[in-house]
């Protein structure tokens, strides 16, 4: 079983009881990924415009349809995935995605009709090809976050903004095989419009601004620590742009790619490089 297709695994598990408790069992992923059978895959937002509307005679433009998109690195192969069944109109606005183990989970943020706040969580099982309701996101109507996920099944919301505009310093996080919210310390400041990841075993929440600079980005990051379960000082000084990022992602290597509308960059060993220029339709 630990070579079948990812894709094809939901039917393998309705072959017998027997299959489907094992391929259901957390240990079964890390014996796939042992045998070197686990499958790399991207998974996107992509937003599809109604191919039958005339977008030139249109007093206004069609509203875009936000779906997921799967790419297979290894193969070459794009599919899409299921819609979430709950949502005629597509995936919410701006909304976050993060990979846990076999989950991909969904949460917040707007409604693509009526832009009103959702702190909905979806969750993809790509074993079982299903979706599934999680448990709402507490709190405030929360808009334009940070999130990340760690190893261990746990996905954290840092930030953002609520529905006033106050910009927030909390931070929560969803551990999925509980089905459960817990708090983390607030961080030093508030941060809107921040990305997170995790890097070298600590939670980073980077960029962003606080209140009293509405959109004047920051150069800043605060990262948490597990180990004491404290923030560690705020960096002030972390990386040379104050403009908002696209994307932020961490390497098997220890590299962290920071991306925003005018350059890409690598920061190791905190020295920032500029490694590239992304295309110009890249940067909005």
């Amino acid at each position: 079983m630990l070579s079948i297709p990812y894709n094809h695994l939901s039917k393998a598990a309705f072959v017998c009881k027997g299959w489907k408790v094992e391929i259901e069992l957390r240990e079964f992923l890390k014996h796939r990924k042992a045998a070197s059978y686990s499958q790399s895959i991207i998974v996107m937002v992509q937003a599809r415009v109604n191919g039958n509307q005339d977008c030139q005679s249109a007093k206004y433009p069609p509203t875009p349809v936000y779906g997921l998109t799967v790419y297979e690195p290894k193969t070459g192969i794009w599919s899409e995935l299921p819609p979430i069944p709950w949502l005629s109109n597509g995936l919410p606005m701006f909304c976050r995605l993060a990979g846990v183990g076999s989950d991909l989970v969904v949460i917040g943020e707007w409604d693509p009709k009526t832009w009103i706040v959702f702190n909905n969580v979806y969750i993809y099982n790509f074993v079982l090809a299903t979706w599934r309701h999680g448990v709402d996101m507490p709190g405030v109507l929360r808009s334009f976050f940070g999130c990340a996920c760690d190893d261990d099944r746990m996905v954290f919301v840092a930030g953002g903004h609520d529905d006033e505009k106050n910009a927030l310093k909390s931070v929560i996080a969803y551990v999925i095989a509980k089905d459960e919210w817990i708090p983390l310390l607030d961080m030093a400041q508030e941060c809107d419009e921040c990305k997170a990841m995790f890097h070298r075993g600590k939670f980073h929440v980077i960029g962003g601004y606080c209140m009293k600079l509405q959109g004047g980005f920051e150069e800043s990051v605060e990262t948490f620590d597990f180990s004491t379960w404290k923030w560690d000082q705020v960096n002030k000084d972390y990386f040379v742009c104050n403009m908002c990022l696209k994307a932020c992602v961490a390497s098997d290597n220890g590299k962290l790619y920071l991306c925003w509308a005018s350059d890409e960059a690598t920061l190791e060993k905190d020295i920032l490089k500029i490694v590239a220029q992304p295309r110009a339709e890249l940067g909005g």
